[in-house]
């Protein structure tokens, strides 16, 4: 026996559901096909670039500050232990 024996409104929502599922899917659907889009370009400069390089000149001046600090560290342990200089 199959559903339809039981409830004979079972086709009815079989279809009901399709065309719902079948139309959500077209209106989700963007309409443009698979190909790539090009790549953006890149932003046109703007006010903030002078301060973007100022904040990343001095990132760069604290990293050589940081590893000159860790140099001269490491220097003095060596030579609070008694080893020759790195």
């Amino acid at each position: 026996m199959g559903m339809n024996a039981f409830c004979p409104i079972a086709p009815a929502l079989v279809l009901a559901a399709s065309l719902l599922a079948a139309s959500l899917l077209t209106a989700c659907s963007s309409g443009q096909s698979a190909a790539p889009t090009p790549a953006p370009k890149p932003p046109e400069k703007t006010v903030f670039d002078p301060l973007v390089q100022t904040e990343q000149r001095a990132r760069d001046v604290q990293a050589t500050i940081d590893a000159s600090a860790e140099r001269a560290r490491k220097a003095a342990d060596a030579q609070e232990r008694g080893d020759s200089a790195p």
